[in-house]
This record gives C-alpha cells, sequence and structure tokens, in this order.
C-alpha cells in the first residue's frame, strides 16, 4: 500500500511538473513590449509571433484581459486564457501573431455608461485611452508584422469581454471575427457590427458580469440580421472563459473567420 502511495505521489509530482515547465515554455514564446501612441500615454502588452516562417501571412489576434489583472508589470494579463494561444498544438495548427495589451490602474478597455442591476448602457463618443492606444498599436503590428488584414481577430473576458464589444462597435471594419467573453455592450450600436462573425459566450450564474447583457447582445445582432453563435455554460459562474479557450471547436471557429 505504502509502495502504491509512493507511487502515485510521484506520478502527481511529475504531472505538476510537467504542467509547471510547459506554463513557462508558453510563457517564454512571448515577449513584453512597450508602445507610446500619438498622445504619449504608454501601453504595455506582450506579443506572441509565429515559430516558422514570418513572411508567409498570418492572423492576427488580440486578447483583452479582464479587471484583476490590469497592471504595470507586463505580466498579469497572460494569467487567464492567453496562454491558449501559445501552446505546440496552437502554434502548430494555427500559427498567428497575437497581441495581450495590459491595461493601467484604474482604467477600462471599453467607455460605456452604466446602468442598474449591472447593465451596460451606451456606448460613449470616444474610447478609453487604453483603448486608444490599443488602436494605434494594431496599426503598427499590421505595419510590422506580415499579418493577414483579413484575418484580425479581438477576444477577450470579463472587463476584456466588454472591451471586445467595445471595439466591435467602435471599429466594425477591422475585424474578421470577435469572441467576447462574459462582456456587454451597446445595444442600440451592435447593428453596426452584424457583419462581424461572433461567438458569444457566458456562464448561466455569474455574479460579476449580468449574463443578460450577453443575451442582450446576441438579440441585438440578431435583430440587425445576424447569426452569431452563442453559449451559456450551466452551472458556471465568472470563470466561463476556462471552458471557451480550451474548446478545440471554438479555436477552430476563430481562425476559420475571414473577411470577403
Amino acid at each position: 500500500m505504502r509502495a502504491l502511495k509512493n507511487l502515485f505521489r510521484a506520478s502527481a509530482c511529475f504531472a505538476l511538473c510537467l504542467v509547471a515547465t510547459n506554463t513557462f515554455a508558453q510563457r517564454e514564446r512571448f515577449s513584453a513590449e512597450k508602445f507610446v501612441d500619438k498622445a504619449g500615454d504608454t501601453l504595455r502588452y506582450n506579443i506572441l509571433g509565429p515559430d516558422d516562417d514570418i513572411s508567409r501571412s498570418t492572423p492576427l489576434v488580440i486578447f483583452l484581459h479582464g479587471s484583476g489583472e490590469r497592471g504595470t508589470d507586463n505580466q498579469a494579463q497572460l494569467k487567464w486564457g492567453a496562454m491558449a494561444f501559445a501552446t505546440d498544438q496552437m502554434m502548430s495548427l494555427h500559427p498567428a501573431v497575437v497581441i495581450v495589451p495590459q491595461c493601467p490602474p484604474g482604467q477600462q478597455w471599453g467607455n460605456f455608461d452604466r446602468g442598474n442591476n449591472g447593465m451596460i448602457g451606451n456606448l460613449r463618443s470616444t474610447p478609453t485611452t487604453p483603448m486608444q492606444a490599443l488602436r494605434e498599436l494594431i496599426d503598427q503590428v499590421v505595419k510590422n508584422y506580415h499579418v493577414d488584414t483579413k484575418r484580425i481577430y479581438i477576444t477577450g473576458l470579463s472587463m476584456g469581454g466588454i472591451g471586445t464589444f467595445d471595439a466591435v462597435e467602435r471599429y466594425p471594419d477591422l475585424f474578421a471575427a470577435a469572441l467576447p467573453v462574459c462582456g456587454g455592450g451597446d445595444v442600440s450600436k451592435i447593428g453596426a457590427a452584424a457583419k462581424i462573425p461572433m461567438w458569444i459566450c457566458a456562464g448561466s450564474d455569474d455574479p460579476n458580469v449580468n449574463n443578460q447583457n450577453s443575451v442582450d447582445m446576441l438579440l441585438g445582432l440578431r435583430k440587425a440580421g445576424a447569426h452569431p453563435g452563442f453559449t451559456l455554460y450551466p452551472q458556471t459562474g465568472h470563470l466561463s472563459w476556462l471552458s471557451v479557450y480550451s474548446d478545440p471547436h471554438i479555436m477552430e471557429w476563430l481562425f476559420s473567420q475571414h473577411m470577403q
């Protein structure tokens, strides 16, 4: 019995070490950078490039983190979801340039009015400082990397899911697809982004972001003639992104989108 327990402990230790090694290897694939926009504001970001020949046109993925990862360390934003794009399998199946910016403390990706019961209201006319810097950063990355401009994707979770809706409503001609997770936006403006393929995800028991925001965006897109994907994960709270970014079907869908 003692031998079996020791074997189990050794196996568990090996598995944990393997996970830690893989996570470290994935993190090492990102490069920490800084971007200063035209207004002089700094946006810290990590960027992942494809391992193979970058002369081949590749898609660009913008990943927006949640409120808990705001800061200035240029590392916290890699905690949730972003690593899914840096696995061996993902980089083999879907090589891409991936931008993971970090929102400064006290700021937001999206610029919306806020209503009662956690509902997202009207889109304000000007972007937030981080969103403006991100928009300029996207242009720089497109210029410096061999990016397929017909395959620019945006995704984000929580505050980043709200930021994803801000971006598609504010820049509807930029993106080939959007994957907002536990987010929300301005229902009255979403029709402008109806041509962008979207897959909206949320948890049925999310205590942080009212999933009615996601439902309202779904209905707004349908009213505008779009046919977005929608997944409401049952018995799931705020961490619905754990299911989203580990789902190969969703990832396949994202990378299959292409502007006409």
